[in-house]
C-alpha cells in the first residue's frame, strides 16, 4: 500500500474537493497521478468540458516508494477520494486501472511559453457568465419538439468553442476553470496566466491548471490515439 503525505490539511482537502469536482461531471472518472519530489500532479478530463485538468499537490517529503522514486498510475478518482484523510493529510494510492485514451496524452512538462493578451480574472468570469446565460436564452426559444440533443449540443459547440477576446483559448476552458474551483473570486490578475507549448494552450491559477490541446485550426480538444 502507498501513502502519500501530502503537506497539510488544506492541500488534503482541496485535493478531495478537485476529485469530487471530477466525479460531479463522470461517476467513473480517473485520475493520472504523477509523483516525483515533493510535488504530485493529478490529472482528470471532465467529459462536459472536452479539457485536460490539472490540480498541483505538494507533499510533505520527497515520495519515495521503496526504490522507486518516481509514481505514475491511473486510478479509480472515487477510490482515491475515498482514501483522502483531511486530518492526517494522507492519501492512499489504489490499485491501477486501465486508463482512458486521454491519459496516454499528457501536457508536455516543460517548453511552455507566455501567450500575450488574457483578460483578468474578472473579466472572464463576466465571459462565462455571459456564455452561460446565451445558452440558456436560445434553448429557451427552441421549441419544444426543436429541444433535442443534437440541437443542443450545436448550441453549446457554437458558444464554447469561441476564443477568448485576443487569445486563442475557448470559452469552454475558461468555464471548465471557473466550474473546477481553479478561478475562484479574488483571483487576481498577476495569479493567472496563459501558456503554449506545441499544440498545446494551458491556462494557469494559483488552484490548478486547464490543458487544451489543438486538433485543427481554431479548433481544440484533447486527441484520442
Amino acid at each position: 500500500m502507498t501513502v502519500l503525505h501530502l503537506a497539510d490539511e488544506t492541500e488534503a482537502a482541496d485535493l478531495a474537493a478537485f476529485l469530487s469536482r471530477l466525479l460531479h461531471y463522470d461517476r467513473g472518472a480517473a485520475v493520472r497521478l504523477q509523483a516525483a519530489g515533493t510535488a504530485l500532479a493529478v490529472f482528470g478530463r471532465p467529459p462536459s468540458f472536452e479539457v485536460l485538468a490539472v490540480r498541483a499537490v505538494r507533499l510533505a517529503k520527497p515520495y519515495e516508494d521503496g526504490l522507486d522514486v518516481t509514481l505514475d498510475v491511473t486510478v479509480s478518482a472515487g477510490e482515491f477520494l475515498e482514501s483522502v484523510d483531511e486530518r492526517a493529510a494522507t492519501a492512499v494510492v489504489p490499485g491501477a486501472v486501465t486508463g482512458p485514451p486521454w491519459a496516454g496524452l499528457l501536457p508536455p512538462r516543460a517548453g511552455w511559453q507566455p501567450e500575450p493578451g488574457l483578460p483578468a480574472p474578472d473579466a472572464l468570469r463576466a465571459t462565462v457568465a455571459a456564455a452561460v446565460a446565451e445558452f440558456r436564452s436560445r434553448t429557451e426559444e427552441l421549441a419544444p419538439e426543436g429541444r433535442t440533443r443534437a440541437e443542443l449540443d450545436r448550441i453549446g459547440r457554437d458558444i464554447w468553442s469561441r476564443q477568448i477576446r485576443g487569445t486563442r483559448l475557448p470559452v469552454r476552458a475558461v468555464h471548465a476553470a471557473q466550474s473546477l474551483g481553479f478561478l475562484r473570486p479574488g483571483t487576481q490578475p498577476g495569479d493567472t496566466g496563459l501558456f503554449s507549448s506545441g499544440a498545446w494552450l494551458r491556462l494557469r491559477t494559483p488552484y490548478g491548471s486547464v490543458a487544451v490541446r489543438q486538433t485543427g485550426l481554431g479548433s481544440f480538444g484533447l486527441s484520442v490515439r
